[in-house]
């Protein structure tokens, strides 16, 4: 599962399972504040299980679904579309357009500073683990 993709909505259910942990299709549309009808919720619920994305076990009269795919998973697999879509593989182009528009505290362009920081001595460090 390299390329993982999930539609709007999936991603909408996607997340409700990551922050819940699992759910039936009442609690994920409840969480979803019914935007969504019931049997839209376990269509997609049913299409994340058909793509591997979700399992599901019996929880008395309904099923309680989670993730089998972690949301860094997803997140990896989009945002290097988005990188390579839209950025052209520019990295730079790619943060710079992620903070750019954002008001970062002091506190949180220090902790950008040691990320990058971190990755530049990995780097250094060779194969030490």
């Amino acid at each position: 599962m390299t390329d993982i993709s999930f539609t709007e909505r999936e991603l909408d259910v996607m997340s409700v399972l990551w922050k819940h942990g699992s759910g039936t299709v009442a609690e994920v549309r409840e969480a979803l504040g019914q935007r969504m009808g019931y049997t839209t919720v376990l269509k997609i619920l049913q299409i994340l299980e058909e793509k591997g994305h979700v399992t599901h076990e019996p929880e008395g009269r309904a099923y309680r679904y989670r993730a089998l795919v972690e949301p860094e998973q997803a997140g990896d697999s989009a945002l290097g579309r988005i990188l390579n879509k839209v950025f052209h593989g520019s990295v730079d182009m790619l943060v710079a357009q992620l903070v750019s528009d954002r008001d970062l505290s002091p506190g949180e362009i220090d902790r950008l500073r040691e990320i990058v920081d971190g990755l530049s001595t990995e780097g250094e460090g060779g194969d030490e683990g």
